[in-house]
Parts: C-alpha cells; structure tokens; sequence
C-alpha cells in the first residue's frame, strides 16, 4: 500500500476499499500529458521566483519527461493505492529521481492542480471540435453547391408545406453548425484561464509568479479569486451545453436521414459502407449510423445533467463530488467527436434521388400558398384569398387532382379573378424562384448565402493556420 500524501494526521492506513472506491485513475489517466506540462511549468516558475534552484528544477524536468515517455509506450503501472494521475506522476518521480520529487508540489495542492489539467484538456479537445465542425460544414456546402437545382418538398409538422432547394435545406444544417462552432470558440474564453496558484482554496505563502506560469501554458488570463479557481466548474458545464446544442442539430438531421432513407420516402440513399442489413431479414438496409448519433444524443444530455446535479448545491470551495465530473465530460467530448467525423465521412457519399424529390415537391397542394398570393396580387385581401384557396383545396381533393391540375372553368368557381396566367405561378420552379426575400430558398439567394459561406469559411481556415 502506497503511502498518502496526508499520512501524517492519521493512525490508521486506508481501507483497500477505500483506496478502490476513491480511485479515479481510471478516468483521469488521459490527463497525464496536461498534468505533467503543468507540472514543468510550475516546476520552472519555481526555480525562477528562487523556490527551489535550477539544478532542482532541470532534475525533475528530466523526470517528468521521462515519465511522459514511459506512459506513452505503455511501460507505466497504474495502482487503485495511489487514486489519481497527480499521485502517481508524483510517486514515480520521487522513485526515479529521490527527495527532490518531494518539493515540485510547494505552492500548489491538487485542487488548483486538476483545475489546471481539465481545463487545458478541454482546450484542446475544444479546439478539436471546432476544426471538425468546420470540416462539417465544408461538407455541407459542397452538398448544397452540388444541389441548387435540386427541388424537394419542404415541412412543417412533417406535412408537405412548400417547395424549397435542396441546397437551401442543407444550408439550415450549415446555420446550425455555424452556431455551433461559435458557441465552442466562445466557450473557450471560459475554459483558458489559468487556476494555478490558488492552491487548495487560499491562494499560497510562496512569492509565486502566477502570470509566468499562465505564460508557459498559453493562457492568456489569470484567475482572479482562489476559492472560486478551485471549486468553478461552470466551464465545463458551458462546454457540456454547448455540445448539447451541437447533439440536438446531430440528432435533427440524423431523424431526416432516417426518414428520407426509407422506402415511403425514398429521397436519398445511405452508402452501403455507413449501412448494415438484418440477421433475417435479407432485403433490410438498416441507417444505423444516423439512429446511432440520434441515439448518442442522450449520452451528451445525461452528461450536462450530471454535472448540473454534481454542482447543485455544493458549499465553496472544492468538494470531492467533483470528482465526478471527468467521467461525464469525457464520454461527451469522445461521443461528439465520433458524430461529427463519421458525419464527414458519411454525407458527400449519400446518393440523392432528385426524380423523387421532384415529385413529392408536385404533389400534395404545396401550390395552395402560390394560388392565394396570386389572388392577393389580383386585387383580394389576404385573409379572403386564403379562405377562397382553402375551398378550392378542398374541391381538388374531392376531384382527386391537384390545384394545378384543375380547369380554368373549375377555378372560376371559387374567383373570377383567375386567368390562364395562374398555371405560370404554381409550378414548383416558379413558386421557388419567386421567394427571393432575404433568406429565402430563390436560388439567387441560396447561391449568396453559399458564396458568403465560403468566405467566412475561408477565413476561418486562414485564422486557424495563424495561430
């Protein structure tokens, strides 16, 4: 049994029940390459601020280096004894290099130290998901220049409404995603500020220089109050909406891929390679990958919940309850990650049955709309257009047709002031390319609003090369 860090106060040695219900190294070992570069950098400012000297200060370097090195080809043990990466970085160290291990923990304690090492991971990982995003939506784009002649029938409450481009509903998709992207770069002023030093809850006795440290670990802010350094996860919860949201857009397009995929609609079709059949069924074609994200969704909510009932009520500043919250966080950034790069492999390989759409977009009184702006454009009020449209809906259902396949005779039952020159107006292209109010689906629109798209995606590329 290792020994603890705080054996001095106790008689008694820890349970081996204890040590395996406290343990968390199985979960926070991923944190092994933040926590040792926050360890260097301490380790530096130390020897800089005369704390201990630079012979100190250049041994445990090479020892934490080394250690880095031995986790990373695998040759490092893990013990339930020794709870967490800080312990067993720190108990290897003063293995391989003696009692100079012992001073790398002066001025800080391992509450400031595991608020250092999740947010740099979150950093990262952050960063991470915004180049995928932004991978994402060059996919989306690329789909929607490659449908702006596209015509499909737009929804609400999933009955036909109106005709809209293709292009012009993956755009949406583009919108959510842009959103998305900016709600994880905002996160990140959140997340990049730099705890250490605030020691368990206090802040320390030592001349530290916390502004150098913040330097060595590119953080551009300092924390400003030590209570709240230590026991502030509202950074992680910000993330764990945001990814959420993210989920929430995931999970939208994921139900239309299942839909669209089905027989009845039959508007596109998955690869065979992102599809998988039935153990009986020898005709099945299964979208397990769009019902899998849409399933993964909950995962990302359960997250946000539990780190939202962790936080509840907890008295300042750290309790171990926080212990917890690496779990959660960590299976939501794994499970968006894995969305977002199956989603970029997947869609430019989708197959998109434009006969079909086309059809659906002629079919079922999408045109009713077109007919009653065209007797508001004749000289009738709104409300009476729609009301005089609305019986003549109704009679094309009696008849079996649909509004443009009625006669001229036959409209005239409802309105003299139908002409021939209605016909021109309710076809789909037409009704499409007369919605050219900002943000509409008119293709001159949807071309701007790709054009625009790739602008600020371009920019956004020279931003990331800049750094």
């Amino acid at each position: 049994m290792a020994e603890k860090p705080w054996n001095g106060r106790f008689s008694q040695k820890t349970e081996g029940i204890v040590e395996s219900f406290t343990s968390s190294i199985n979960v926070d070992k991923r944190l092994y390459a933040q926590d040792i570069a926050g360890s260097i950098a301490h380790c530096r400012m130390l020897a800089k601020t005369s704390i201990i000297t630079e012979e100190e200060s250049s041994r445990l370097v090479k020892g934490l280096l080394k250690i880095k090195k031995d986790i990373e080809s695998g040759r490092f043990k893990y013990n339930d004894s020794l709870e967490d990466i800080h312990m067993h970085i720190e108990s290897r160290l003063a293995a391989d290099i003696g009692k100079a291990a012992l001073k790398l923990h002066t001025a800080r304690s391992r509450n400031d130290q595991v608020a250092l090492d999740i947010r740099m991971y979150m950093r990262e990982e952050s960063l991470e998901i915004i180049d995928g995003l932004i991978d994402l939506r060059k996919i989306l784009l690329s789909l929607a220049g490659n449908h702006t002649g596209t015509i499909m029938a737009g929804y609400t409450h999933l009955q036909k409404a109106q005709p809209v481009l293709f292009a012009h509903h993956l755009m949406a998709y583009y919108e959510m995603f842009s959103r998305d992207t900016d709600r994880m770069r905002d996160c990140q002023k959140r997340i990049n500020v730099m705890p250490l030093g605030s020691a368990a809850l206090a802040g320390t006795t030592y001349p530290i220089d916390r502004k150098y440290t913040a330097g060595l670990l590119d953080f551009p802010k300092v924390s400003a109050n030590s209570i709240d350094s230590v026991s502030d996860r509202d950074f992680i919860i910000e993330f764990l909406a945001s990814a959420s949201i993210c989920m929430v857009h995931f999970s939208r397009l994921s139900e239309e891929l299942v839909i669209w995929s089905s027989y009845e609609f039959n508007y596109i079709e998955l690869p065979d390679a992102f599809a998988t059949g039935s153990s009986i069924m020898p005709q099945k074609k299964n979208p397990d990958i769009p019902e899998l994200v849409r399933g993964k969704t909950g995962r990302v909510f359960g997250a946000l919940f539990a780190l939202l009932a962790i936080m509840k009520s907890l008295p300042l500043s750290y309790n171990r309850d926080m212990q917890e919250d690496k779990e959660p966080v960590f299976d939501a950034i794994d499970t968006l990650k894995a969305c977002i790069g199956i989603y970029i492999k997947m869609l430019p390989n989708l197959k998109i049955n434009k006969d079909v759409m086309l059809k659906g977009a002629s079919s079922g009184y999408l045109n009713a709309t077109d007919m009653a702006d065209y007797l508001v454009t004749k000289g009738m009020a709104f409300r009476d257009a729609h009301a005089c449209t609305g019986k003549a809906v109704r009679y094309a259902i009696g008849e079996k047709k649909e509004l443009h396949e009625l006669t001229l005779e036959e409209m005239r039952l409802f309105s003299s002031l139908f002409s021939s020159d209605i016909y021109d107006v309710l076809t789909p292209a037409s009704m499409i390319e007369r919605r050219k109010s900002s943000g509409g689906t008119a293709t001159e629109n949807v071309l701007r609003a790709i054009k625009k798209a790739k602008r600020d995606i371009g920019k956004e590329c020279q931003k990331k090369a800049s750094k």
